[in-house]
């Protein structure tokens, strides 16, 4: 068995204009002194990492990796989720998506995908320069729009949606694999890899391709009424990257999964701070150790009620006591009977 890396935390949420979240060496020292042991950094803003110049200069990301370990932290992976929701954007998301991208691209939907496709491979090659061995992302969606059967879809409009998905990730998932770094989608609401059943369907087109891994958060699964936990016990080979965030679902006479279009605080389904929701994370550690998950496990703020910092803070204790260290011995050992082939044929009346 393996003993789970961490804490860590995703510092996507914490990013500002104020110091220290302005900075990678100010984020650092703020991640460092809360008790974090690694960074899980997005790759949008040049103040934390110029992607493309780590995927083409080892020096650069031998700097970069040196800041973050001169304030005694890791890289634990790299994020492209902004950029892989790009590779597959329906029409009726052009204007709402288009600020994901540089404002060179918008209003070009293939230029866009393009630079979203550019932006993946980068990212292959800069994880590998900085020793990475995972990378998250979204797989964008073709198909949500019609994710509810009504009107009734078109026969064959969901397997053209899955056949053009893998064909654009594909590529992609080959760049990863010639980078030695394993491609993690999050499963999540909004994109066309939701959950395993759709996870799946995507695997068919990519030909079972073994960087097409999973991005393992029990909140979406929550406000989707999935089982999280069976969900390790069927994955677990692909879960390669972890996002300890909780969630809550109380539906009311009034509302439920959909949420009546209200905002966070007032939906059935919410994001809650670490301990504040409905996730049973001692059984979802102990299920990483018995399935040896190689990775972190990456604190991921968001939450309706709760101030951030106070998030973070709670956070890394939080994800620090349930990080089980596992065990080197059986339990009952101690009465153990030493390897005797002549004794056990003798027991077994051979």
């Amino acid at each position: 068995m393996t003993t789970i890396q961490g804490p860590a935390v995703f510092v996507a949420q914490f990013i500002g204009d104020e110091a220290p979240f302005n900075t990678l060496e100010g984020i650092c020292a703020w991640a460092k002194d809360l008790g974090f042991k690694g960074i899980q950094l997005p790759t949008t803003d040049t103040r934390f990492i110029d992607l493309q110049l780590a995927a083409d200069s080892q020096t650069y990301a031998d700097e970069l990796k040196g800041k973050v370990n001169a304030a005694g932290l890791e890289i634990t992976e790299l994020s492209t989720h902004l950029q892989g929701q790009l590779v597959a954007v329906h029409p009726a998301y052009d204007q709402l998506f288009d600020g994901f991208a540089p404002e060179a691209y918008r209003n070009n939907p293939f230029a866009r995908q393009q630079w979203a496709v550019q932006q993946l491979k980068a990212a292959a090659k800069a994880s590998r320069r900085l020793g990475l061995k995972a990378h998250a992302t979204f797989s964008g969606a073709l198909l949500w729009p019609m994710v509810y059967p009504w009107p009734q879809r078109p026969a064959g409009l969901v397997e053209t949606g899955f056949a053009e998905l893998g064909r654009r990730w594909l590529p992609i998932l080959d760049e990863f694999d010639a980078q030695g770094v394993d491609l993690c989608y999050e499963t999540h609401a909004g994109e066309d890899i939701h959950d395993g059943i759709s996870y799946e369907r995507f695997l068919t087109e990519v030909n079972d391709h073994p960087r097409a891994c999973l991005l393992y958060d029990p909140s979406h699964f929550v406000l989707q009424c999935l089982d999280y936990l069976e969900y390790i016990d069927i994955y677990h080979e692909r879960i390669k990257m972890f996002h300890v965030k909780d969630a809550e679902f109380n539906p009311t006479g009034r509302q439920g999964v959909y949420g009546g279009y209200q905002p966070w605080l007032d939906r059935a389904g919410r994001f809650r701070s670490l301990g504040d929701g409905q996730v049973d994370f001692k059984a979802i550690f102990s299920k990483m150790a018995q399935y040896n998950f190689p990775g972190w496990a990456v604190l991921e703020w968001e939450c309706a009620i709760k101030n951030s910092e106070d998030g973070a803070r709670e956070g890394a204790q939080f994800i620090k006591d349930h990080i089980i260290r596992v065990t080197d011995k059986a339990f009952d050992d101690f009465v153990a009977t030493a390897a005797n082939p002549t004794f056990n044929n003798s027991l077994l009346g051979i």
